[in-house]
């Protein structure tokens, strides 16, 4: 009997000491992986400026549906109309409604930093984008097309996390 006691005293050890490493380690792990994306994520939400490069009636409804959501604030949302994109090179994201901007593509690209994230939203009832406007989009980074609300909010929220912050 007191060798089933030793030998089940022993593996009651050796599982607490699995179970103690696989905490830290799990530790470590929020710490270097979790945390930093949450701390960019907040700090984003909370303090980035979000152009929007759109005419008045988009702008107004694109507005709207950032604030809607609870996570962006109107005070943290610009308007860029057309002959003020120069403007637009001074921020970390850009969203661009596609009416609004599709003659004017090749100045946006070029103004935009690598690191700076381009949404463009372009509803597919408003017209299709031209097959040579994808190929000179598809050359740049941090670029996405997008053509539902709903996805454009969950695209924002990524480009947050994955574009750094800087003041």
């Amino acid at each position: 009997m007191e060798t089933v006691i030793k030998i089940l005293d022993v593996i009651g050890y050796g599982t607490t000491f699995i179970v103690v490493i696989a905490f830290l380690v799990g530790i470590y792990k929020w710490v270097t992986g979790i945390s930093p994306a949450l701390w960019r994520l907040g700090k984003g939400l909370a303090s980035r400026k979000i152009a929007v490069v759109a005419e008045n009636d988009s702008f107004t409804s694109l507005k709207n549906l950032l604030i809607d959501s609870n996570l962006f604030k109107g005070k943290n949302i610009i308007q860029i109309k057309g002959r003020e994109l120069k403007k637009a090179a001074n921020y970390t994201l850009l969203l661009a409604h596609w009416k609004s901007i599709s003659s004017r593509l090749e100045t946006i690209l070029s103004d935009k930093r690598d690191e700076t994230a381009l949404l463009i939203y372009a509803p597919q009832e408003e017209g299709l984008i031209p097959r040579e406007d994808l190929g000179k989009i598809n050359q740049h980074r941090n670029v996405i097309i997008v053509n539902f609300r709903g996805r454009l909010l969950n695209d924002i929220v990524t480009s947050l996390i994955t574009t750094s912050y800087g003041k």
